[in-house]
C-alpha cells in the first residue's frame, strides 16, 4: 500500500476530529496486514537517516544540541529500533500456541495478538525524536493507528515531526498533533486505546486522571533519582569516566541519568578527583563553560539549587542566565533535604555522598521512591548479588549507564513512582496489542455427564477431573 503524502496535519486541539479519522482508518483494517506495518517501519528508519541535517538543526535550535549529539541521541537510536522491529515483527504477530490440561481435551488453545485500535504517544522535549519515535514505532508494530503529541517546549523538534511524519509513513493512520498539556487532555477526552507518556512524575498523575474516566490503559515512562553505587573496589578511572559521560548527555537533561552518586567513604575522594579531572578532558573543547539548559524555567530551578546548597563545589557551580547555561558542577555531601536530594535535577549538576558501607547505600536507596534505574559499580559478585536482590528499580546496570535502553532484547520502563509499563523491542509490541486468549474445542465428544441435571456418578466424575 502507497504512503499518502498528500495528508495534512490536522490542525492543534482539533482531537475529536482526528482521533474519529485515525478510528475510521482501523476500522477499514489497513493497519492489520503484516505488509502495511514493515511500511510504516521502514518510513520511520528513512525519516530519520534522510532527514538528518534537518533533525540535528531542529534540535540545535531547540536544546542547543550538536550534530553529533543530533545523530548519538536521536538518529541512531530510531533506526536502531526501527530496524530491528522491522525484522522481528513477522515472528511477533504469528499467535502463540499454549499446553492445555488433559481434563479440557480435545481441544488446542493459543494465544493471538491484536492490535488496539487508536493509541496515543506523548512525548517530552528532553529527547524529542527519540522518545516520541521510538513508542511509535511500538505501535505500528503491533499495527495500531496512533496519533503522536510532541512537546511544546521544543518547538522546532515538533514542527519537524509534524511536517516530516506525513511524509513518511500513511498519514490516514499516523497523525502529529501540536500544542500543550490542554491538547493532551483533549486527545484523552476523546477515549483512545492506550497512551503511553514520558515524562515527570507530576504530569504522570494527571496523565492518569485524564485517563480514568475512559479507562484507558497507560503505560508511564517518568523519572526519579535514579543513584549511581560505587563500590570501594570499583575501577574508579572508568567509573569516573562512564558517570560523567552518561550525566552530561544533553545537558543532564536524561531521565535515565544518574542523579547522585553514594560512593564507599575510603574512595569518595579519589573519585571526586576523576570526577573532576574527567568533566575538564570531556569539556576541554567547549567554547563556553555552560551547558544549555531548555528554558527560562528550568534554568531558574537548577540556579536556585546551586545557590542554596551547602555542598562542597568541587568543580563547577556556574551559571549563565543570558545564555540559560550551567556549568557541569560537582558537589559533595550535600544534605539529605537539599532540594538536590529530595527533587530530580535534570541538569548537570551531580552530588556525590560518602556512605559508610554498601549496606548503607542500600539502605539509602530502599527509604526513597523507587529510581528509574540504579546503577553499580563493583567487582564483586556478593555485592552485585545483593543490589540486584534488595534494590527495586526499572533497572540495574553494572558497571555502566545508561545502555539499557538501547538494548531492543531488554524491556524498559519504571516501578512506583518512576513508572508503570515496558517497551522496547517485543514489550513495546505487546504493550499495544491485545493478547486475546484463544481455545478451539471440537463438536464430538460431547459427554453427557458434564451437563446438568449431575447425577451422583456425574459428580464423582467431574471431581476427578476438575
Amino acid at each position: 500500500m502507497g504512503i499518502d503524502q498528500s495528508t495534512e496535519i490536522l490542525p492543534e486541539r482539533n482531537a475529536e476530529s482526528v482521533v474519529a479519522g485515525l478510528r475510521a482508518t482501523f476500522a477499514s483494517g489497513r493497519t492489520k496486514p503484516l505488509g502495511w506495518r514493515l511500511a510504516q517501519l521502514d518510513g520511520i528508519e528513512r525519516l530519520v537517516v534522510e532527514r538528518e541535517g534537518e533533525i540535528a538543526e531542529a534540535l540545535a535550535e531547540d536544546l542547543g544540541r550538536s550534530p553529533f549529539e543530533a545523530w548519538f541521541g536521536d538518529v541512531a537510536n530510531v533506526r536502531i529500533v526501527a530496524e530491528y522491529a522491522r525484522k522481528h515483527v513477522r515472528r511477533w504477530m504469528r499467535r502463540s500456541l499454549r499446553p492445555l490440561p488433559a481434563n479440557l481435551m480435545p481441544a488446542m488453545g493459543w494465544v493471538q495478538s491484536e492490535p488496539l485500535g487508536v493509541v496515543l504517544v506523548v512525548a517530552p522535549w528532553n529527547y524529542p525524536l527519540t522518545l516520541a519515535l521510538n513508542p511509535l514505532v511500538a505501535a505500528v508494530a503491533a499495527g495500531n493507528c496512533a496519533v503522536v503529541k510532541p512537546s511544546e517546549m521544543t518547538p522546532s523538534a515538533s514542527a519537524l515531526l509534524a511536517r516530516l511524519v506525513p511524509e513518511y509513513l500513511d498519514g490516514d493512520a499516523v497523525a502529529v498533533v501540536e500544542g500543550d498539556g490542554a491538547v493532551t487532555q483533549e486527545l484523552l477526552a476523546q477515549g483512545v486505546d492506550h497512551c503511553l507518556f514520558t515524562g515527570g512524575t507530576e504530569i504522570g498523575r494527571k496523565i492518569m486522571a485524564g485517563a480514568a474516566p475512559h479507562l484507558t490503559p497507560v503505560t508511564l515512562e517518568l523519572g526519579g533519582k535514579s543513584p549511581a553505587i560505587v563500590a570501594a573496589d570499583a575501577d574508579l578511572d572508568v567509573t569516573a569516566r562512564r558517570i560523567a559521560w552518561a550525566k552530561l548527555l544533553s545537558s543532564g537533561q536524561t531521565c535515565i541519568a544518574p542523579d547522585y552518586v553514594l560512593v564507599e567513604r575510603s574512595v569518595r575522594d579519589e573519585l571526586v578527583g576523576r570526577l573532576v579531572s574527567t568533566i575538564g578532558e570531556f569539556r576541554s573543547d567547549a567554547v563556553r563553560p555552560g551547558m544549555r539548559i531548555v528554558n527560562r524555567r528550568q534554568f531558574d530551578r537548577l540556579a536556585a539549587c546551586l545557590a542554596t546548597t551547602r555542598a562542597t563545589v568541587a568543580v563547577g557551580g556556574g551559571t549563565d542566565g543570558s545564555a540559560l547555561s550551567v556549568e557541569p558542577t560537582v558537589l559533595v555531601d550535600p544534605a539529605v533535604d537539599e532540594q538536590v536530594m529530595t527533587e530530580e535535577i535534570f541538569g548537570p549538576v551531580l552530588p556525590v555522598v560518602a556512605v559508610d558501607s554498601i549496606d548503607r547505600a542500600v539502605d539509602f536507596v530502599t527509604a526513597r521512591p523507587k529510581p528509574l534505574a540504579t546503577y553499580l559499580f563493583t567487582r564483586s559478585g556478593q555485592v552485585r548479588r545483593q543490589v540486584l536482590d534488595e534494590v527495586s528499580a526499572g533497572a540495574i546496570v553494572v558497571n555502566h549507564l545508561i545502555y539499557h535502553y538501547a538494548a531492543q532484547q531488554l524491556p524498559f520502563g519504571g516501578v512506583g513512582a518512576s513508572g508503570m509499563g515496558r517497551y522496547n523491542g517485543r514489550w513495546g509490541f505487546d504493550t499495544f496489542s491485545n493478547r486475546k486468549a484463544v481455545l478451539v474445542k471440537p463438536f464430538r465428544p460431547d459427554l453427557r455427564f458434564a451437563y446438568p441435571p449431575y447425577t451422583e456418578r456425574a459428580q464423582a466424575i467431574m471431581r476427578r477431573l476438575f
